[in-house]
């Protein structure tokens, strides 16, 4: 169905009359809420009372510009069309994907803020596992099973008190498996424990730094419960994000998904002038599941996360530069 067009006095009236819950969100076949701003500015008290009225609301709520206090994303033209398009596609996770920001937003200032969303964001992961629209995405592409090459899945190499850490899955772009995931967190938890380690760099081999989740692996998992206990015990996220003032990531080619959701957590992120950024995982009728929903909006806000989940595709170095999600762009070799 087409998106509903509110205004904030519209939507204050559905939350007053106790419709707002009942008749927006992906339950019930209204995923994406388009609320016009003509005439109401930010400070507005009102603007203020709807945004805490609709913290729950399973619903994108969207608007061309301005009241970020109470939308998920800003888009007109195209780029709304997209996230409308994403919402329909996979309604259960857009829901999800916002409801995550909203509630990192709500509680980034507290100590502990990265581990409490850690942990929400896998929990809410694990559930769109068992979720229709993952499953019928597993169902319709294929597993195809590969003979693993030999050697480690990641590369250490020590130069003094510096450290090389090595994506070495370059025949799949350094996809993330469960091989890979568990040699990021042992090479970053010897380095957090290492105070004689001043500098760590995380580079990828071959043509891409990341290029996201190993499609074939997933849905691999015994079952949500216990993905989501070894996804917590065996977090390469919340390690990076504990040595983040010794981190940089140098980053080229597909940076997607888990491949730009760990780099944002180190303190200086270097992009190749080619690479490409993006998160592709609500396609899956999944969301972020390698911490993005808390290192990005650390970065670049929750209404940019928003945007680069919902519209799709990817954004070029200069652009994530410009935005914040990169320090730097310059040749990475």
């Amino acid at each position: 169905m087409p998106a509903v067009h509110l205004t904030v006095e519209d939507l204050a009236g559905w939350l007053a009359a106790g419709r707002a819950y009942e008749d927006l969100g992906a339950a019930v076949g209204a995923p994406v809420a388009v609320i016009d701003a003509a005439g109401v500015a930010d400070d507005d008290p009102l603007v203020a009372a709807v945004a805490e009225a609709t913290r729950s609301l399973p619903c994108v709520l969207v608007s061309a510009s301005g009241l970020d206090a109470l939308v998920d994303v800003h888009a007109a033209g195209d780029d709304l069309d997209a996230v409308v398009a994403q919402a329909e596609a996979t309604p259960l996770a857009a829901a999800a994907f916002v409801l995550l920001l909203r509630g990192g937003e709500a509680r980034s200032n507290d100590p502990g803020a990265i581990d409490r969303g850690l942990v929400a964001e896998s929990t809410t992961y694990s559930m769109l596992q068992a979720g229709p629209e993952f499953v019928a995405w597993r169902a319709a592409r294929p597993i195809r099973h590969r003979v693993e090459p030999d050697g480690a899945a990641v590369l250490v190499e020590r130069d003094g008190d510096e450290v090389h850490v090595v994506l070495n899955r370059p025949h799949v772009h350094n996809a993330l498996d469960a091989r890979l995931r568990d040699g990021l967190a042992e090479a970053f938890g010897a380095v957090a424990a290492d105070p004689a380690v001043v500098r760590v760099v995380v580079r990828g081999n071959g043509r891409s730094f990341c290029s996201g989740g190993d499609l074939d692996t997933f849905g691999s998992f015994p079952d949500p419960a216990s993905s989501h206990a070894l996804r917590l015990a065996r977090s390469p996220a919340r390690l990076l994000a504990s040595l983040a003032d010794r981190a940089e990531v140098r980053l080229h080619g597909s940076c997607l998904g888990a491949g730009i959701e760990l780099s944002a957590f180190a303190g200086r992120v270097v992009a190749d002038p080619a690479a490409r950024l993006g998160l592709p995982e609500l396609g899956l009728g999944l969301v972020p599941g390698a911490g993005g929903t808390v290192s990005l909006p650390r970065r670049i806000g929750r209404h940019r996360t928003a945007w680069l989940g919902l519209r799709g595709g990817t954004i070029d170095a200069p652009t994530a530069h410009a935005w914040g999600l990169v320090d730097a762009v310059a040749p990475v070799g």
